[in-house]
């Protein structure tokens, strides 16, 4: 599905990623793994053309990817959820999705209010009176009704309550169920150790560890090694 081989990302002049290579397959959560810093959100981003990476080849399905602008990889099928979430705080739940909505997507309101009751419920609220929580799910739901092929989650986690975090596990192990893969960008361990069919670790733009299901959770002297402070 996704291939990314050998890849170079800068900020500037600074060398971000420096020969990344990861692949996602058909039906599969992928994590990518490392410290703050280490390239994790550089890598989404020059996967979907926010950043123009330099040597190494992007290919999804077959088609490079690789110097296309963002619309044009949207366009491919690719759906990034970024760390900031980027909802429209002044538009309700509703106006949020449906300025989303691509016509003949399988993940309709009816599908992803299924997915995310909570946005059901609050779907004449504004983005802004959200918790951090919804405002993660409606991100997660306005990407999905865009009808994507595969979709990149930055940090889905970050700052919520266990019971959401909860929610949304489950809630990204059903959307990999119904054909859509995804490549998580994530700090919580344990969300991907219950989630994740391989698990790649990137230590200062470069991968430094990849495995699947079960050898992952295995490698406790890598997780030590390269994911914990101190």
């Amino acid at each position: 599905m996704l291939e990314v081989e050998a890849l170079h990302a800068f900020y500037g002049k600074s060398h971000i990623l420096q020969g990344v290579s990861l692949v996602v397959g058909d039906g599969e959560i992928v994590a990518l793994l490392g410290r703050n810093g280490a390239g994790k959100t550089t890598t989404l981003s020059s996967i979907a053309g926010l950043i123009q990476s330099k040597n190494g080849a992007i290919r999804f399905a077959g088609r490079p990817l690789q110097d296309l602008p963002a619309h044009h990889v949207s366009r491919a099928g690719i759906a990034l959820v970024p760390e900031h979430r980027g909802i429209f705080k002044l538009l309700t739940v509703e106006e949020n999705l449906e300025i989303a909505a691509r016509k003949g997507s399988r993940w309709d309101m009816k599908a992803v209010y299924g997915l995310f009751p909570r946005l059901a419920e609050r779907r004449r609220n504004g983005g802004g009176a959200l918790s951090g929580g919804e405002q993660q799910m409606l991100a997660i739901a306005r990407a999905l009704v865009n009808a994507p092929k595969l979709l990149l989650l930055d940090e889905p986690t970050e700052g919520l309550a266990p019971v959401i975090v909860d929610e949304l596990r489950s809630a990204v192990a059903a959307i990999r169920d119904a054909g859509v893969p995804v490549l998580l960008v994530e700090q919580n361990l344990a969300f991907c150790l219950a989630l994740a069919d391989q698990s790649y670790i990137i230590e200062q733009g470069r991968i430094v560890h990849h495995a699947r299901r079960g050898e992952f959770a295995a490698t406790e002297d890598v997780r030590e090694r390269y994911l914990t402070l101190g």
